[in-house]
């Protein structure tokens, strides 16, 4: 055989197990770079600085609220537009540009961004995919747009099988999981991020299963969880494959929208969650903290219920969805009305960020989502009268009476 022979064979070879693995030659191209459009403003009740990423007419909303918004460094913040040509896009934290998330193959859907490295998962089609991004900023956006350069990865496919959750990442960075549905159950997947290998971890009980609100411990990478049905807070541990209720529910008590924290002073993994005994809608939804270990159950954030209290007035005085800032510091709820209460960790006090930001009973929720570092938190709002995307400052003397 000649050496050019050889070396064909090879880099056919070569390609073969690549594809079995999923992978795919990566290539990089320029993302389009849009104006700035933001606003910024205070808070009048509260002083807390917000700025609204998006003022376009469409509908703008951030990612779920247990999903990274943020690149790691900071760079780019990740949401949905239903403008034309809108789709996944990003904030150019630096300049307020906006970035729409579509490559030479199309848009890049069901975003999360990765724990670490500049670097984004989500899917297309059966195919979940990694980008990675280079960001040069602009000097002056009016003169010359920034340039944002982004990385395709084929991750791996999964052929035939619809995925209803995003990936989302062990904290190790070497899985990722989605929730799938298959022809007669739903199921969760486990994804190897470096070779594209892919396994059911777990099949959910049937009838109804459910499986959504896929997500990972922060701090054990063999701990993920689901949301079931009609046990809602489901833990399986990837060593074994088995779901297990961490939290048994009664008979028409509220358990929703939880979010994997950080562990207790005993290194226990805890989770946040909503929840009362009173049934919709005039629920009472304390922001309760679970150790995911021992099951054992404390209010963080207290909700309220009274007797003859009409909807409207409860909903007021209870929370919907929450979520805990990696650092441990602060836990953030939203209530029906686009309220926004963060809770000190340590002391459980409770501080309104910003209020307002949804009319009781229509539009989009918050569904509050945090940074890194735990300074800031998205969510969409409809205080300049449509869905936009903005995010909050906590105010510097708030963190120090924190630390």
């Amino acid at each position: 055989m000649t050496t050019i022979k050889q070396a064909f064979v090879s880099l056919l070879l070569l390609s073969i197990a690549a594809a079995s693995r999923g992978q795919q030659e990566e290539v990089p191209f320029h993302l389009t770079v849009l104006p700035p459009e933001h606003k910024k403003m205070v808070d009048p009740q509260t002083g807390a600085d917000l700025v609204f990423l998006t003022t376009n007419p469409a509908k703008d909303t951030n990612l779920y609220f247990h999903e990274r918004s943020w690149l790691t460094d900071g760079s780019l913040i990740f949401f949905y537009s239903a403008r034309e040509k809108g789709g996944p896009m990003a904030y150019l934290a630096g300049t307020g540009e906006l970035v729409r998330l579509a490559g030479p193959q199309g848009c890049i859907e069901a975003i999360n961004a990765a724990k670490s490295g500049n670097r984004l998962f989500g899917r297309r089609g059966d195919t979940i995919l990694e980008w990675s991004f280079t960001v040069e900023l602009s000097a002056d956006p009016q003169v010359s747009p920034s340039k944002v350069i982004a990385t395709e990865r084929v991750v791996a496919r999964l052929p035939e099988i619809h995925m209803h959750t995003p990936p989302s990442e062990s904290c190790d960075g070497r899985h990722l999981a989605v929730g799938v549905m298959l022809e007669h159950a739903r199921a969760i997947y486990v994804v190897e991020v470096a070779t594209g290998k892919f396994r059911e971890l777990c099949r959910l009980p049937e009838p109804p299963g459910y499986g959504g609100h896929v997500q990972w411990s922060h701090h054990y990478p063999n701990l993920l969880s689901f949301a079931g049905s009609p046990q809602r807070l489901i833990v399986v541990d990837l060593r074994t494959g088995i779901p297990k209720n961490i939290y048994a529910q009664r008979e028409g008590e509220l358990v929703t929208h939880e979010h994997w924290w950080v562990p207790d002073a005993h290194g226990d993994d805890q989770m946040v969650f909503c929840g009362g005994l009173h049934q919709e809608p005039t629920e009472d939804s304390h922001v309760k903290v679970i150790d995911v270990q021992t099951g054992v159950v404390r209010i963080i954030g207290p909700g309220a219920w009274w007797p003859r209290g009409k909807d409207k007035e409860i909903a007021k005085q209870n929370f919907w969805h929450c979520s805990g800032s990696e650092t441990g510091r602060w836990v953030a709820a939203d209530n029906w009305f686009g309220d926004i209460t963060i809770f000190e960790g340590k002391t459980s006090r409770p501080h309104l960020l910003t209020a307002g930001h949804r009319t009781y009973g229509h539009g989009e929720h918050p569904h509050v989502g945090w940074d890194r570092q735990g300074k800031q938190v998205v969510f969409t709002s409809h205080l300049l009268g449509n869905p936009n995307v903005c995010i909050a400052t906590i105010p510097k003397d708030w963190q120090r009476a924190n630390p």
